[in-house]
């Protein structure tokens, strides 16, 4: 990969696009919308962050979703439609959709299981071991 300056200031413009990710995961976002943040067109936005992440623009929102969702079904007393709501879907079928793609269960199977799993580990176990893993490319963590 070349390392020439325009190679460094579209890291930069990525890097903000991600920030703009984590921090307004809950609001709606679309690749148009961030490219327009960053005054690249939407085609390279989605190039550009592929090739520097691993992952497109799509993935990385719905997985800080899911994780911000994980999150709140273990913590919280929110209903799953709240909880749907409260990360950005607009639609509880898609929210469950992807919420058992990435993590294999439904968010109502998740909630019960990880209250009754998790209750004794440190927070920082918690957060490994419950990280959605996307497309099955990592293999999850598991304890020897």
């Amino acid at each position: 990969m070349l390392a020439g300056p325009r190679v460094q200031t579209d890291l930069v413009l990525l890097r903000r696009v991600r920030d703009r990710i984590d921090r307004e995961f809950d609001q709606p976002l679309d690749v148009p919308s961030l490219a327009r943040g960053v005054h690249m067109s939407a085609g390279h936005l989605s190039r550009r962050f592929n090739a520097a992440f691993g992952e497109s623009v799509y993935s990385y929102l719905m997985t800080r979703r899911i994780e911000r969702a994980m999150a709140l079904l273990r913590h919280s007393e929110l209903s799953v439609t709240d909880v749907c709501m409260s990360v950005g879907f607009s639609s509880l079928g898609t929210f469950s959709t992807r919420f058992t793609e990435l993590v294999d269960v439904s968010p109502t199977a998740y909630r019960k299981a990880a209250r009754a799993d998790l209750l004794q580990l440190p927070a920082c176990v918690v957060r490994t071991i419950t990280r959605p893993v996307r497309n099955r490319e990592a293999q999850p963590f598991s304890a020897p």
